[in-house]
């Protein structure tokens, strides 16, 4: 079965060229050289990254994800490559009523009929890992529309055998393609694995769709569909049922009356808000994943779906986004560099004064354009770009973060073409500096390590008292300890009082 598959993988890219495209790399280029003589009948009119597309479609749908999965890895792939790869979608035929209706009656150990008052048998979306039908639920369970996302059956044995075979092909092209070491493929192949195993577990994908709409439980700009835990399994998920128009349909949204520049820039504010207010951002906002409401109550509201990939940001990722916005806004690219080197992400030893000056030759032009013409997206990417010069470890959640704000940007100039990213931006950004590193830090800083100094303080006395019942030979270095510890905590306790002091006076003023 394996050496079948193997050999439809060499079949497929031997008809796309895809040896060619990994010979023509290695230094000598006589394996590209003996790969077009043995092949001297191929004519490509189409070029590379298109092939390379095509060929990941032919192989099938694991192929194809792990093609979407490696458009978000710029920092990687040569421009072309990236952007033609982002065009793969799911296109996958669906699996039978009979085996939805089956993968049902096992996750719950009862029939559909039994669970729900109507299921549709023809599902409204299939994809790689899973599918969706419409369903309503039973009078007594309240007889809610819900939709029923349901995992293909058997997905883990295939899961595992075309990861087997990528990993053999990775190996190979790491002892054979030049850069093979460099770009390291077996790790990209690993990092797409767990990706992939992840999305096996509805259970998982739930708790991301559960995250999210609390965060946005109060929000005018976006709705998240609500989750019937009750029904939620490892591998059906039911959630509730939401009415709107996909946002590709810019006509039947005008037709709807939808205003189109408010909804692009209510996009841009959703995805800063996720990402500077909350950490935690919704990764796959692709316009098969976003609808937007026409209904008078929720009237131009934006609908997520599909939860399975989230991008989450830790306090030393938005420390390190908080300095490079706060120097770059300040034209300090000295200041961008030392962040990277800093964090560790450059290497100790990097020329400071080189770091900067190619950063600099990425973001000075920009100041110099209008508003409008400025890609966001666009000028991060060419930093991940310059910083790889630098073997700077780029950080896969920024990676994430990066491949979304291309995709948002994009969106909301297709909605609106003259949407001002950073116009709409900058509120949120300022905003959250302040909170990361002015007044509003310095109060929520005090705040978060009170229960700390309340739970020290009190433990002073019992110190004392050990330390006293101790033996004789053993008083003098605890003692001593102790003074110390009395020291630091003195010097903490008189820093407390001057912050204390200087935020209230900040507030009289």
């Amino acid at each position: 079965m394996r050496l079948l598959r193997l050999a439809k993988i060499i079949r497929v890219a031997s008809r796309f060229g895809i040896d060619e495209m990994i010979f023509e790399h290695e230094p000598s280029g006589r394996l590209a050289a003996l790969s077009r003589i043995l092949q001297f009948w191929r004519r490509f009119d189409s070029p590379r990254a298109v092939r390379l597309r095509l060929a990941l479609e032919a192989l099938g749908p694991i192929f194809v994800k792990f093609g979407q999965v490696m458009s978000t890895r710029r920092d990687l792939l040569p421009l072309d490559i990236a952007d033609e790869l982002a065009k793969l979608q799911d296109q996958v035929p669906p699996f039978s009523a009979e085996l939805a209706l089956a993968q049902v009656e096992a996750a719950y150990g009862r029939p559909a009929s039994e669970v729900f008052a109507q299921f549709d048998a023809t599902p409204v979306a299939s994809a790689s890992v899973a599918q969706v039908h419409f369903a309503r639920l039973r009078p007594e369970d309240g007889g809610h529309e819900v939709a029923v996302k349901i995992l293909r059956p058997n997905m883990r044995e295939v899961i595992a055998h075309d990861l087997a075979l990528l990993d053999t092909l990775a190996g190979l092209l790491e002892k054979i393609w030049s850069d093979g070491k460099r770009l390291k493929p077996r790790e990209v192949v690993a990092e797409f694995a767990k990706y992939l195993y992840d999305e096996l577990d509805l259970m998982r994908e739930a708790a991301n769709c559960s995250q999210l709409r609390r965060n946005f439980a109060d929000s005018k700009l976006l709705l998240v569909p609500g989750l019937y835990w009750d029904l939620c399994t490892e591998t059906v998920m039911v959630m509730e049922r939401m009415h709107g128009v996909p946002i590709s349909q810019r006509d039947a949204l005008l037709a709807a009356g939808i205003d189109m520049s408010a909804l692009s820039r209510a996009g841009v504010e959703i995805f800063f808000t996720q990402v500077f207010r909350d950490g935690f951002f919704h990764a796959d906002m692709h316009p098969g994943n976003i609808f937007v409401a026409t209904d008078a109550v929720h009237h131009g509201k934006y609908i997520a779906l599909d939860f399975g990939i989230v991008g989450t940001l830790t306090d030393v990722d938005k420390n390190y986004l908080a300095q490079n916005f706060l120097a770059f806004f300040q034209r300090d690219y000295k200041r961008v560099a030392m962040a990277h080197i800093e964090a560790g992400w450059a290497p100790a030893d990097t020329r400071v004064d080189e770091f900067e000056a190619s950063i600099r030759a990425v973001c000075e032009p920009i100041f110099d354009r209008p508003l409008h013409e400025i890609s966001f997206g666009r000028a991060l990417l060419r930093l991940f770009q310059t910083s790889r010069r630098f073997n700077v470890e780029i950080q896969p959640q920024l990676v994430m973060l990066q491949k979304t704000l291309l995709n948002i940007e994009g969106l909301g100039r297709q909605l609106d073409p003259n949407l001002d990213l950073w116009t709409t931006a900058k509120p949120f950004l300022e905003r959250w500096m302040s909170e990361q590193l002015g007044r509003r830090g310095l109060v929520r800083g005090l705040k978060q390590e009170a229960p700390n100094w309340a739970r020290i303080v009190p433990q002073l006395p019992r110190l004392v008292h050990q330390a006293l019942a101790r033996e004789p030979a053993d008083l003098a270095p605890l003692l001593a300890q102790l003074a110390s510890a009395q020291r630091r905590q003195n010097q903490l306790l008189a820093l407390i009082v001057v912050l204390l002091a200087a935020v209230l006076l900040i507030k009289l003023l």
